[in-house]
């Protein structure tokens, strides 16, 4: 049990837990009959603990912590637990009967206390969670207990981008996904320090609020807080020859690479044995972690940043090549994630963004399935050039494939650039195909497929004759108009594609398939559109597969891709996915989140269905994860939907 001292005015209550179901369930399975448990690692903040806090909730276990005072003393971490002054052999004993043991920061035992827990493992009697720190010198005897496979190891990955993001949407201020996803860049699953960051923009008044939106959004240097002294200790402490001036330079050349013949090579081999840079074969040179640059920026006195600092507009060539290398994937149908620092570095530093590279960086990510980051960046574009016509029709897709009809229609003048009522204005100024490919959608987004088709049916004449440009108005070569015709598989009609995609591609792929009615082959295409980064298309295809499968365990395990892939989606809404996001709870599950969507409290649902307000609580905590809700606020629009797929 963890207890928190409580004061009125800074009282800090830890963050819900969030994600990591495949890690609880690993965790849990290790503690059944016949286990001996497990042994967690992974750095500094990555949530280890909290982690295990909840995995063993509700369970009857001891639990002890190392720290680094007490490594000298015998025992000292399991004195809580021990009968005074003792042998290991005695202590053994002591421990035998504890049907579970949590020992947390075991990097930090003494010698006995890690010999008593690789004993422990080794007479198997008590289960055992040991959780260590693997970057930092773990005794030996805790060491074997995965080199000697005593015990199985779970290495903790970094929180993903998308549950990074379900944490953040659960504070106090909602960020803008451009902003979320510099907070995840930054911290490297490091939640401590995204805790310590995101609570500083809001109490240090960092955040700005974006027009148009309830999100807030992060622009500027990094506020230097304790905790983010604390992590560049070692980076800001460079005081050999050369060294500090080695590291600002660095910093201050981002996002571009500096090479080896521009530094002093001798300050430079000392930081790179210290892990600080990172030099690749082409001989260019980096810094090694997200956060360092920023920091020794937000270090630097006014003077020498004015001295290092380089004008925006010095990366207009990079930026153009990250703009051809963007519309070159699109082309090949390929959207896997491409590193595009450039673009990224402006955003962050509050730079203006051409609206020619944020409607493709908005492109790119609507075809990823990140309609958020879509929008996001169609705003940017927006901000510098508020009539550009492709930024306000990818804001205006966007808003449509997330089923948000009350933002498309209306006039852009009635707010600021990317606000609501965006999407007629936007159709009309980019021109009769752009306008139609709006109409699509925003038909898609009332439930009107039919209406959707009927406007694609112009939409692809027009695509026809758009002489080397798509439906979104956006240059191309022979794939140009793929996306264009790609739209009424989609929604669930091939024939019109049918012979009119680039037959080696995968769009085809799955237009054949859907045609032809085959299950197995649209669960084919929707693995290989998932490996080229169409996430959105590839749930959609497990979709449709769920379908037209006739095996009931295909069927399922369609279905649970499908929901699976939809989450990491952003809130996609479109009508393939319709009936499909209830699926992949259970059946208590959706009888409780059918109650929250009609307005019952807790106790209430507690009350008519026999529970405990706490088990309806966990319920409903679980089925928030499952569907990517934020909380009970957003359960009545997923339950707008029947559920048409069942299998």
């Amino acid at each position: 049990m963890t207890t928190y001292v409580q004061d009125a005015k800074t009282l800090e209550l830890p963050w819900p837990f969030t994600g990591r179901e495949d890690e609880l369930e690993l965790i849990r399975r290790s503690l059944a009959a016949g286990r001996q448990g497990i042994v967690v690692t992974g750095p500094a903040g990555r949530g280890k603990t909290r982690l295990v806090t909840e995995a063993v909730r509700g369970t009857d276990c001891a639990r002890v912590t190392a720290t680094p005072e007490a490594r000298s003393l015998p025992f000292a971490a399991f004195a809580p637990l021990l009968p005074g002054t003792v042998s290991l052999h005695r202590a053994v004993q002591s421990l035998s009967g504890a049907r579970l043991l949590v020992v947390d920061d075991a990097h930090l035992l003494d010698e006995a206390s890690a010999a008593l827990v690789h004993q422990l493992a080794v007479h198997g009697r008590t289960r055992l969670i040991v959780i260590a720190d693997d970057r930092t010198p773990v005794p030996g005897a805790v060491s074997r207990l995965w080199t000697g496979e005593l015990l199985p190891r779970l290495a903790l990955e970094p929180l993903p981008h998308e549950e990074t993001a379900h944490l953040l949407a659960r504070g106090a201020a909602a960020l803008e996904p451009l902003t979320v996803r510099r907070l995840h860049r930054i911290c490297q699953g490091d939640l401590r320090l995204l805790r310590d960051l995101s609570g500083a923009l809001r109490t240090q008044g960092l955040l700005t609020p974006v027009p148009g939106t309830d999100t807030w959004a992060w622009r500027g240097p990094v506020p230097m807080t304790p905790t983010v002294r604390e992590r560049v200790a070692d980076l800001l402490d460079r005081c050999g020859p050369g060294e500090r001036d080695v590291l600002e330079r660095l910093a201050f050349a981002e996002p571009l690479p500096l090479h080896l013949d521009d530094l002093d090579l001798d300050a430079l081999e000392r930081v790179e044995a210290d892990g600080l840079v990172h030099v690749d074969d082409h001989g260019t040179v980096r810094l090694a972690h997200p956060l360092h640059g920023p920091a020794l920026r937000a270090c630097a006195g006014r003077l020498r940043a004015r001295r290092l600092a380089r004008d925006p507009r010095q990366h207009g060539p990079a930026l153009a090549a990250e703009q051809h290398a963007l519309a070159r994937r699109i082309d090949e149908q390929d959207v896997r994630a491409l590193p595009a620092p450039v673009g990224e570095w402006l955003v962050a530093e509050g730079a203006a963004v051409p609206a020619g590279y944020a409607a493709l960086r908005a492109r790119f990510a609507r075809l990823r399935g990140e309609l958020r980051e879509a929008a996001a960046w169609a705003r940017e574009g927006l901000q510098e050039t508020p009539g550009d016509a492709s930024c306000r029709t990818e804001l205006a897709l966007a808003a449509a494939q997330s089923g948000e009809v009350g933002r498309i229609g209306g006039d852009p003048a009635d707010g600021a650039p990317g606000g609501r009522g965006h999407g007629g204005a936007a159709a009309r100024a980019a021109g009769p195909s752009t306008a139609d490919g709006t109409a699509v959608w925003a038909a898609a987004a009332r439930g009107d497929v039919d209406g959707a088709l009927r406007a694609l049916a112009g939409r692809a004449d027009d695509a026809d004759g758009a002489d080397g440009h798509d439906a979104s108005g956006d240059p191309g070569g022979r794939h140009a108009t793929a996306y264009a015709r790609y739209d009424a598989v989609r929604l669930g009609a091939p024939e019109p594609a049918a012979g009119r995609l680039p037959g080696d591609g995968v769009l085809a792929r799955h237009a054949d398939a859907l045609a032809r009615g085959d299950g197995p082959a649209l669960d084919r295409a929707a693995a290989a559109l998932a490996e080229r980064g169409f996430l959105l298309f590839a749930a959609e295809a497990y979709a449709q597969a769920v379908r037209v499968h006739r095996d009931p365990g295909a069927a399922r395990t369609a279905r649970t891709r499908a929901v699976a892939l939809a989450r990491r989606c952003q809130g996609a809404r479109t009508p393939a996915l319709a009936g499909l996001v209830l699926g992949e709870l259970t059946a208590r599950q959706r009888q409780i989140v059918t109650l929250a969507a009609a307005g019952l409290s807790n106790r209430q649902i507690a009350e008519r269905l026999t529970l405990s307000v706490r088990t309806v609580g966990n319920h409903l905590y679980s089925a928030y994860t499952r569907l990517g809700a934020g909380d009970r606020a957003a359960l009545p629009r997923l339950m707008e939907q029947p559920d048409t797929a069942s299998a």
